[in-house]
């Protein structure tokens, strides 16, 4: 919370901490305060304007979308012009991805079903109408996810979604196959679960854990099942696995027995801690060791392959800059909320449906990003481009 600079702010981490058993005093008004200011000036600015200096990317609609429901967590209602405006362009970035997928469901979206699954919930929890046609889309793909494409955290945010307005009574017409749908978006989170407690990951899990527990307990089953994960992210988390500021703050509501489906009725009067400043880790203080990760690249002519030496518990992003300083390799980043992702490596960008996949050798893919992920001495990262 004490980054407040445009690319570090991120409104899943006043959600989750709104929805826990702690506050952190001033912090979160002066959090909340930045966050309007920064998104307000950003998306409402006049599409004629050229002064970027203060806004120089636009947050996504998927960024909107956790913003509204920064707003609902501080008991906010999205009204008045400025408010009206937001919803429309949430509204309109709907209508396009519902366009993108198709009267006969065999487009895709321009994002993904998840930030889709989002906005629908954002817009619920400000108790603002969506078309049966907007839902039946993200209904469909539900339905049909025959063979499990669909990613357990983008069923988890759909079944949110689905939750919200099953509560919220909206989109009556629709109502049946909404319900039927939660049961769906249940059965594949269950079936997803690994041996060590996960659903599908460890990054996966709380926002799997959030439908969960969100959903009426049929089964037997159900809380065995939510224990197991909760076990399991707890050793993550004191292992200190877990860096990854949304998954945190996706935990956070978890762990105190909150949803996202709270923010339909946030109580913003309930008794809340005063957050401490987390104790110094004496176990930082070590010489530094000096370790050899190699470097490969081989969708690009000629392959790139180095060896590189950097100091131990160096992120992979480390080793990214190390190997651009000493020449032959280069590589671009564009920040998110998630954490920076590659959107070019060698000069190379990926195509429509394209993406740099990050794999330790021979070929496991990598679950963290390159600012989280700390390879160890002797191993080989290859950098892959793959198409989804």
């Amino acid at each position: 919370m004490d980054q407040l600079s445009r690319e570090h702010l991120n409104p899943s981490i006043y959600v989750g901490l709104r929805l826990s058993s702690l506050q952190a005093g001033t912090k979160e008004d002066l959090y909340l305060h930045s966050l309007k200011l920064s998104y307000q000036r950003c998306l409402l600015r006049p599409a004629t304007s050229d002064d970027n200096s203060d806004c120089p990317t636009k947050p996504s609609m998927g960024q909107l979308a956790l913003y509204m429901l920064a707003l609902r967590a501080n008991c906010e209602f999205i009204r008045g012009h400025k408010g009206d405006r937001l919803v429309s362009q949430l509204k309109w970035f709907l209508e396009d991805e519902n366009g993108a997928i198709g009267h006969n469901h065999k487009g895709h979206p321009h994002t993904s079903y998840y930030q889709y699954g989002l906005s629908i919930l954002a817009l619920c929890v400000h108790q603002k109408l969506v078309r049966d046609g907007i839902v039946g889309k993200l209904l469909y793909a539900v339905e049909h996810d025959h063979q499990d494409h669909l990613s357990v955290d983008t069923v988890a945010m759909a079944g949110l979604a689905f939750i919200c307005l099953e509560r919220s009574s909206f989109n009556p017409d629709l109502r049946q196959r909404i319900s039927t749908a939660i049961g769906t978006v249940q059965e594949k989170i269950l079936k997803a679960q690994t041996p060590e407690g996960y659903f599908g990951n460890v990054y996966s899990t709380p926002l799997a854990l959030q439908l969960l527990v969100s959903s009426p307990m049929s089964r037997v089953d159900l809380g065995t099942a939510c224990l197991k994960a909760r076990a399991a992210l707890l050793v993550n988390l004191q292992d200190k696995a877990l860096q990854n500021p949304i998954i945190i703050s996706q935990l956070l509501p978890v762990l105190n027995h909150k949803t996202y489906v709270n923010l339909i009725f946030p109580d913003c009067q309930a008794p809340r801690g005063l957050l401490g400043a987390a104790p110094e880790d004496s176990s930082l203080i070590h010489v530094p060791e000096v370790i050899s990760v190699t470097l490969k690249v081989s969708s690009v002519l000629p392959p790139y392959e180095q060896t590189i030496s950097v100091l131990a518990k160096s992120s992979l992003e480390d080793i990214l800059k190390k190997a651009q300083e000493l020449g032959k390799f280069t590589y671009g980043t564009q920040a998110s909320l998630s954490g920076p992702f590659l959107t070019s490596v060698m000069g190379k960008v990926p195509g429509d449906r394209e993406f740099w996949q990050l794999l330790r050798a021979p070929d496991t893919p990598l679950l963290q990003g390159i600012a989280e992920y700390k390879p160890q001495n002797g191993e080989t990262i290859e950098i892959r481009l793959a198409s989804w």
